[in-house]
């Protein structure tokens, strides 16, 4: 008996998977989580500012303690140091309202500048 060289064998074929099936939805997916994730709460963290004008005018829709930005100039000469903080006025040129800041003002805070502030309503307006 003679030993004969076998031939090696084919390597057995891989299964023919349609992976793009898989994988164009399974990115799909991702990119709507993804902007999901970026997009989906956006308007939540949104706080949009009003002028000194609209405040006045929408003063019922926020009472007292809700949150909101106001923007408007400071008025020069109305900064006032408080025993807490500081009082200025703010302007849009037409309205004016009485903002009281607790704690040290900003380094760059002066007569003249445009402000936006966040707080809220304590009951007392000018």
């Amino acid at each position: 008996m003679t030993d004969s060289p076998t031939s090696p064998e084919p390597p057995h074929p891989l299964p023919t998977t349609n992976y793009r099936a898989f994988l164009i939805p399974a990115v799909g997916l991702l990119l709507v989580i993804g902007g999901f994730l970026l997009f989906g709460n956006l308007n939540n963290n949104l706080v949009y500012y009003l002028t000194t004008t609209e405040a006045r005018q929408t003063r019922a829709d926020f009472p007292d303690g809700r949150r909101f930005r106001l923007a408007g100039e400071v008025v020069p000469g109305t900064i006032e140091s408080l025993s807490i903080g500081t009082s200025f006025i703010a302007s849009d040129g037409s309205t004016r309202v009485t903002v009281r800041h607790e704690g040290d003002p900003p380094q760059l805070f002066q007569e003249g500048i445009e402000v936006v502030v966040e707080g809220s309503w304590d009951g007392f307006t000018t």
